[in-house]
Order: C-alpha cells, then sequence, then structure tokens
C-alpha cells in the first residue's frame, strides 16, 4: 500500500509532466507530443473522412465559401481524436493541427482561384496550383509575375493602427482548449510576424537579400510592425505555449550564411520570443533539417523549445541535447522515415533508441522528426504508440 502510494504521488498530469522536461527536472515519464498528425492518420483514428490537417480539402473548402463546415470538423474530429490519443499524448499543437486558423464567422471569399481540371486552380492574377498527391496539399506551381513583380520601399509600411483579431478565428481552437486545457499542455496560434521574409518566393526571395538587402531589411521591419499591431488586443485563451515554424535549412545546412541569418532572421525570430514571453508563455520553435550552426542564435533568441530534431539531416539527438541542455529543451528525434518506410520493429527499436537517450534529466519531449505525415503505414502509427507506452 505504501509503495502503490509512493508511485500514485509521483505520477504527473500532462501538463506537470510537460512543465516539468522544460524546466530540466526529471518527468514521472517522457511527455508526448507531435508538430501535427496529418488526415489520414486521424481518419484511421476517428473513423471518417475530416479536414483536420487535411490542407487541401480545407484550402478547396475555403475556397468554396464552407467555412462554418470546416469549423464542425475542426472541433468535433480533433476531440474525437485528442480522447482517441488520451493516454498517450501530453501536447496538443494546435497551432500546426488546425491548418490553416478559421477565416471569420460569416466570411465569404473574394474571388478565390478557378478549378481549370480536377487538379489545376488558376487565380485572377494568372497563378497556378496544383493538388500534389504526395503532400495531399495544392501548392502554387506558377507566378507569371514572379520575377518581373517590382518592390520598393513604399510597399512596406513601418506603422500599422491597431489592428485587433476578430475572435470567431478561434472558434475551434477555444472548444479544444474548453475540453483539455485543464490537463493536456497546449500550444496555440498567434499573430506572429515571418522569420524569413521572401520577396517574391522562395528563389527570388533568397537572391533579393543578396542583391537588394536594404529593401529586405524594410520589408522585415513592416512584418515585425504588422505583427506588434495585431499582438496589441491578444488575449491567451488557455495556451500553456506559442509556436512558429520556419525552415531555415535542407539536410546539409542553412539556405543562407549565418552572417544573412543574423541580419534578416534573428530580429523577428528574437521579437517573436519576446511576445510569447511577455504573454507569460513559453515559445517554441520548429525548424527542419540541418540546424547546426544556428542552434546557439536560437537559444540566443530566447527559443524555450526546438522542435524537430532531423538525425537524417545531422541532427544527432544526443549531440543536440548535449549542446542545449540547461538552455533550450528539445521535440522530436524519432525519424519519419522509419516511420515512413520502415518495419514496425524498426519503429519500435527507433523509439526505443530516442527515449533512452532523451529521457535522462528532462530536457526532451518525445516526437517524430516532424510529423506523422501523409502515408504513413497505419501499422508502424501503432507501433509508435505501443513501443511508446512500453518504454517511455
Amino acid at each position: 500500500v505504501q509503495a502503490a502510494r509512493r508511485v500514485a504521488a509521483m505520477t504527473m498530469t500532462s501538463k506537470e509532466r510537460v512543465c516539468a522536461a522544460l524546466e530540466f527536472r526529471q518527468p514521472d515519464r517522457v511527455p508526448c507530443g507531435f508538430y501535427a498528425i496529418d488526415y489520414d492518420t486521424v481518419e484511421r483514428l476517428i473513423g471518417h473522412e475530416t479536414y483536420v490537417r487535411n490542407k487541401a480539402r480545407t484550402r478547396v473548402a475555403l475556397w468554396e465559401g464552407r467555412r462554418d463546415e470546416v469549423a464542425q470538423s475542426y472541433i468535433e474530429d480533433s476531440i474525437a481524436l485528442y480522447r482517441k490519443l488520451d493516454d498517450v499524448l501530453d501536447i496538443i499543437n494546435l497551432w500546426s493541427e488546425l491548418y490553416p486558423v478559421l477565416p471569420p464567422r460569416g466570411w465569404r471569399p473574394e474571388d478565390p482561384p478557378r478549378r481549370v481540371n480536377d487538379d489545376t486552380w488558376v487565380d485572377g492574377q494568372g497563378r497556378v496550383y496544383r493538388y500534389s498527391p504526395l503532400t495531399a496539399d495544392i501548392t502554387l506551381i506558377e507566378d507569371p509575375h514572379k520575377y518581373t513583380r517590382q518592390f520598393s520601399p513604399a510597399d512596406f509600411p513601418l506603422e500599422f493602427p491597431p489592428a485587433p483579431e476578430d475572435e470567431t478565428i478561434y472558434e475551434a481552437v477555444d472548444a479544444i482548449v474548453r475540453e483539455f486545457g485543464a490537463r493536456k499542455y497546449i500550444i496555440g496560434p498567434f499573430p506572429f510576424a515571418a522569420e524569413l521574409v521572401l520577396l517574391g518566393g522562395f528563389e527570388r526571395g533568397l537572391l533579393e537579400m543578396a542583391a537588394n538587402p536594404e529593401l529586405v531589411d524594410r520589408a522585415v521591419a513592416s512584418e515585425m510592425a504588422k505583427a506588434r499591431a495585431k499582438q496589441a488586443g491578444w488575449r491567451n485563451r488557455g495556451y500553456d505555449a506559442l509556436l512558429f515554424g520556419e525552415d531555415f535549412a535542407y539536410n546539409q545546412g542553412p539556405f543562407m550564411s549565418l552572417r544573412m541569418f543574423r541580419r534578416f532572421c534573428f530580429p523577428p525570430l528574437a521579437a517573436n520570443a519576446a511576445a510569447a514571453h511577455q504573454h507569460g508563455l513559453k515559445f517554441f520553435h520548429h525548424a527542419c533539417g540541418n540546424n547546426w550552426t544556428l542552434l546557439d542564435s536560437f537559444m540566443e533568441a530566447g527559443v524555450d523549445c526546438y522542435q524537430s530534431v532531423q538525425a537524417s539531416a545531422g541532427m544527432d539527438l544526443a549531440r543536440v541535447k548535449a549542446h542545449t541542455y540547461g538552455r533550450m529543451a528539445v521535440w522530436g528525434g524519432a525519424r519519419l522515415e522509419y516511420l515512413m518506410s520502415g518495419t514496425p520493429d524498426q519503429v519500435r527499436q527507433n523509439v526505443r533508441e530516442e527515449l533512452e537517450i532523451g529521457a535522462p534529466g528532462g530536457g526532451y519531449l518525445f516526437g517524430t522528426s516532424h510529423s506523422i505525415a501523409v502515408g504513413c503505414p497505419y501499422d508502424n502509427v501503432m507501433a509508435m504508440f505501443d513501443a511508446l507506452v512500453q518504454y517511455r
């Protein structure tokens, strides 16, 4: 009886468990959460179609003005999902799970893209969008003005009037927080500043950083000013933390030099961390790829927890945790590659290895190196959950 009482006294709630790990204290067991669980796994778990993390289906529904239908699915299906995974999940990351944040109630799209065939749309500016079966997303594949569009400082004002948000955009968030906020560690959406400002898209945007750095400086300053105006009237809806995601790197390293990162990306990154801390919230940051040369900047900026830890990009969990321990917690590590194309036994072994590395001394949250992505075999996902329960 005394032993049972001691065990009961040591048992933490999900919220307590995550807080202990973030404070580099040993939790009763390793906390678990995922950057996102994509729709095909969600549908297997809840037993029917959903808009939750179904990016293409959601985008088309919003283009067609079916906002309330999406909202209902977000609420009902997310609650069903988190109930199903109640014994597994400690963290509910609404920032990326509800993709995107809802438009305001009563919203109607203005001049939405026009469907030209089963998988292609064209908007009023001639931009072409196409459905990708690989990612189940709709992406911009052609922009006729990509390299001809001109930018000037006047395009990037530095003063914005206060811009309070229409709170109905948080309709689904509020419903989920009411259901789980007392027990689970909630990460929610927030009006952050973009941390990688790319004028004219990815390729041109990187070229503009080299060719017109002063103009990019102005665009970054404008983005930060716009975010501050939106943040002025923001209130915490019951979150424990905020998260922002920006991929600064690929598998060999960042897309730019450290000097350019410090000039263009560090200021909004630090401002986002400061905004979270001003609201008394932890600041999580998602960044895929090989971010070794950026880790010290992440910590200097005030990131409380770094999410992804992609071993296939050289971000070995043991080395990352050793480098950041006591200054920045880490979340992730389990290889998405095994989850996507390995066997259940490989998944179980990888889960055990990551837990053995991450668990000692706190500072670690279990998760995959990115998300439970589209196309992950269901048996592998279940093997991951089983191994987590067994070894955590």
